[in-house]
């Protein structure tokens, strides 16, 4: 299919762009870092896992780079090292096995600096690295599976499937169902109790309204989306509809640069809603740039956006986010050339919801540990592992 030359579709927080080059900071000094060992059992370790102390300043410097979101710079300095020249060396057993542990711990790190990268190709280099390196076995896990079953999925197909009517998989407005109905109404409960307590609220409640009125058109309800989030239960509801985000847009090989739950955070890197999972495609971008769209980028990028409604279904039994997510698919949608009809979108929706609920269903080992390790604010190289760690055949 190709796509209209009006405007380039909105897609979900990908980039285009890339970004300027860094400078190096790191030098390449490769030595060992035990000057000396006594001569054992292992030959043959690569170069860059034994360095002299001098490379310990290097892997400071690599820390350091991770913790400033430098991505650029820190897996410049990780492929340095593993393309360095292998070399033999005697080494004992515990000698290896810890350097070994050290190492691949500060591997992992590095897909802590993908938040703050312009350039989504440095994303998707992290995350190929990695897997080279055979730490993200199940990153493209389904890139190319064939999706088996019937394209035309119906509201009474899509109910044998998952038991759940359509409705209840279409996002809700806030305070009208779920956690936030119950909000609105301890709210009202609370100034109906104040004015019958004779207490006069009109000032003080033409401030409020006038904030909220604010708030609402200059910063699409950041503040009351930021005040919210605190509520334990919608905190979690959010926390689980991201996961679905993540943990399909992982299975299906696109790269993440990072998940964001806080909505002061969101608003500044340009996220819509309250929270936002950031992931890119790279055969996706290609065709976009070509002028044309495959029906596989299509379905690959329909199941991502509806993997979030997919999620709530599937753990609450409705959905209650997932507008921003609703209103990204028809943005893409009627960009296509021909557009697609409002029954086609609604056909396309339901398919990749059931798609996604699916998948979930079947790693929901791995939802869940994604659930647990974004809930207490793990980062997204633990975030991933403990998706590894829940998928792995040992378990």
């Amino acid at each position: 299919m190709a796509l209209s030359p009006s405007s380039p579709p909105c897609l979900r927080n990908l980039s285009l762009s890339p970004s300027p080059p860094h400078p190096h900071p790191f030098s390449r000094q490769s030595d060992f870092l035990v000057p000396r060992l006594h001569p054992l059992v292992f030959t043959g370790f690569r170069r860059h896992q034994l360095r002299r102390p001098s490379a310990l300043r290097e892997w400071r410097e690599y820390e350091d780079a991770v913790k400033r979101k430098d991505l650029a710079g820190a897996l410049r300095f990780l492929k340095s090292i593993e393309t360095d020249e292998q070399r033999d060396v005697p080494i004992t057993t515990d000698q290896l096995r810890g350097l070994g542990a050290l190492e691949l711990e500060r591997d992992w790190q590095v897909l802590d600096a993908c938040l703050n990268a312009d350039d989504m190709r440095l994303v998707g280099s992290a995350f190929r690295f990695l897997r080279e390196r055979d730490l993200l076995p199940n990153f493209g896990k389904l890139s190319s599976i064939v999706l088996e079953g019937a394209r035309e999925v119906t509201p009474a197909v899509l109910k044998s499937a998952t038991g759940l009517e359509v409705t209840k998989l279409a996002p809700k407005k806030w305070g009208l169902s779920g956690g936030s109905s119950i909000a609105l109404a301890a709210f009202l409960g609370g100034i109906s109790y104040l004015l019958s307590q004779e207490i006069d609220l009109r000032p003080n409640l033409a401030a409020i309204l006038g904030l909220a009125f604010m708030d609402s058109i200059l910063l699409g309800g950041t503040c009351l989306a930021q005040i919210s989030c605190y509520w334990p239960p919608l905190k979690r509801r959010i926390i689980v509809h991201e996961a679905g985000h993540l943990l399909v847009a992982y299975l299906m090989g696109c790269p993440i640069r990072g998940v964001i739950l806080d909505p002061i955070v969101a608003m500044q890197m340009g996220v819509q809603g309250q929270a936002g999972t950031q992931f890119w495609d790279q055969k996706m971008e290609s065709e976009i740039a070509e002028g044309r769209l495959s029906g596989s980028s299509f379905d690959r990028y329909s199941m991502v956006l509806f993997a979030g409604i997919a999620a709530e279904a599937l753990v609450y039994g409705e959905a209650e986010g997932g507008e921003n997510d609703e209103n990204l698919f028809r943005s893409i949608s009627v960009l296509l050339e021909p557009p697609l009809s409002v029954a086609q979108m609604s056909n396309q929706a339901r398919w990749s919801v059931l798609q996604s609920y699916n998948l979930l269903k079947w790693h929901k080992a791995a939802h869940r540990a994604a659930v647990e390790a974004l809930q207490v604010g793990s980062p997204l190289s633990i975030v991933i592992r403990r998706i590894e760690e829940a998928m792995s055949p040992s378990r």
